[in-house]
This record gives structure tokens, sequence and C-alpha cells, in this order.
């Protein structure tokens, strides 16, 4: 059994990113906070704790943090069901920015948790999972990663969109794939593929791009309307803007699969949670060609 003292320590300070931020939240001292990482370093025989600005967790170190979790969350699902009043517990989640900006965040009101919510592209969502520092993510993958349950959500719609002045001056022989490719394009990270995904299936063909870095779906949208380039915005955002000609569609919508994927662990504990997050997705995306 590891101890439950320096398991919070250790949970603390990765999601505070110090140990005097640590000390504080737990309301010991500093030193108390170091001397319990530091045994439980020696117990496991690794470094747990990388020591920086901020402090980051290790694989090793990850995996505990997130253990520490899984079983707050179970000893307070138990206090519960005796009839405790339970003081609220730590849940991470992978979540893609574009479903925190459109869909996902009424889902989480009124469960009595504390969210550490993990921004990262739904294609790639599921790595934080195998990793084991999230306890649930948004992902496009529907297979479920090991020790997972895996749920469909939906389909969350994407439009190919611009200014109509960016349009008039990069595609003035109209919205062809040669254009699309020269014409400065927005993405939201290295990670992003949506943009690259759409032009090629108009393409016929891989394609490169020339693009702005912008990581905010709310200031991808605002680039688009500014003249900045072409990019791939969720129709939740951009169905009005549209509508009322401040942007055009470029072409076909590009559909993005989205599953609820949660350790089994906690799923029974997190079961309300899963509901909302269903009951909103279903509200919310387009059905999946498979449900």
């Amino acid at each position: 059994m590891f101890d439950k003292a320096q398991l919070a320590a250790l949970s603390a300070v990765i999601r505070l990113g110090s140990f005097d931020a640590a000390a504080a939240a737990l309301s010991v001292t500093p030193s108390a906070i170091s001397q319990r990482i530091k045994a439980l370093e020696e117990r496991t025989g690794t470094t747990l704790v990388r020591r920086a600005t901020p402090c980051t967790a290790t694989d090793t170190g990850a995996r505990l943090a997130r253990h520490f979790q899984d079983i707050s969350l179970l000893d307070k699902a138990l206090a519960e069901e005796l009839g405790e009043v339970t003081a609220p517990t730590h849940l991470r989640i992978a979540v893609n920015a574009d479903s925190l900006a459109t869909w996902f965040l009424p889902a989480l009101a009124g469960h009595d948790l504390l969210y550490d919510l993990l921004i990262d592209d739904q294609d790639h969502s599921a790595d934080w999972l195998r990793n084991g520092e999230v306890s649930a993510a948004i992902t496009s993958d529907a297979g479920p990663v090991q020790g997972c349950d895996s749920f469909p959500l939906g389909a969350l719609e994407y439009r190919a969109t611009a200014s109509p002045a960016f349009a008039q001056r990069h595609f003035p022989n109209g919205i062809t794939p040669e254009a699309l490719t020269t014409a400065p394009a927005l993405v939201f990270n290295k990670k992003d593929a949506l943009q690259s995904r759409w032009l090629s299936h108009h393409a016929g063909k891989p394609v490169s791009l020339n693009a702005h870095h912008i990581a905010s779906s709310h200031a991808f949208v605002d680039a688009c309307l500014l003249g900045l380039g072409w990019g791939m915005n969720p129709s939740h955002l951009v169905d009005d803007l549209i509508k009322t000609g401040k942007l055009i569609d470029l072409g076909d919508p590009l559909l993005t699969p989205l599953h609820w994927q949660i350790s089994r662990l906690v799923a029974r504990p997190l079961s309300t949670v899963t509901a909302a997050i269903r009951t909103q997705a279903k509200a919310e995306l387009l059905p999946l060609h498979s449900d």
C-alpha cells in the first residue's frame, strides 16, 4: 500500500506546479512536501517530479498521481453511499479545444468535482490515457485504450471558412485546390491536421500548407473574420457568421468523430459524469454513422 499523504503531496505538486503551492493547499510546510515526495521516490526507486518552474511529472510520477486521484474518487463515492458529506475531489480529463469551446462544458456542471482539463488534439488525447496521466478523455479513436471503456458521442462538424475579402483576394478564379494550397491557412498547432485533411480530400493527394499557428478556437474564428487566412471552424461557431455573410463556406463539411473514454477503475463513481457527457453530446453533435 502506498502512503496516502505521500501520494497527496505528489498529486498536489504536479497539479499546482510547485512545492510551495502544494504545501499551502495541504496546510503543511514545503519541507513536509519535500520529505513526503523524497520518501515516495526512495520507495519507487525513481524520480517522480522534475524540479523546475513549473514542476512536472515523470512518467512514473504521472501514473502515481493519477492513482491517487482514482482512489480519491472511489473513496468519495463510498463515503457518499454511507451518507457522509464529502469535499470535491479532482478529475483530470484530456479534451480537444473545439469541444471545450462548443458543447462540452455544460456536461461538467453539478457533479461536485474539481476539474483539471488538459487540452490536446482529439487525435492525440488518448495518449494521456495510455500514459496514465488522466482518468478520461475525448478522443477521435473508437478503439478503447487498455483498461478503459469507450462510448461513441457523435461527430463535430467543421466548415472550411474565409472572409469575403480574403476569398476575393486569394481565390479570383474560384476556390480551387491550387489556390487553397498557396493561400495562407490557419492551423491550431503542429498536431492539427484538419486543414490538410480537408484539402487533401479535395485535391485528391497530400498537400502542404502555408499556415499561421493560432492555438485558440475563438481566435481562430476571429482570424478568419480579419482575413488572416482560411481554416476549419466548428459549425457551432460559424453557422451564424456564414448566414450573415461575414464568412463564406469554402466547400463540403468535415466530420470528426468523438468518443468518451474513461478508466474502468473510476467508471462507476463517474457514471453520472459519463451520462451527462453522453446526453450533452447527443443534443449538440451529429450522429455517427455507426450509431
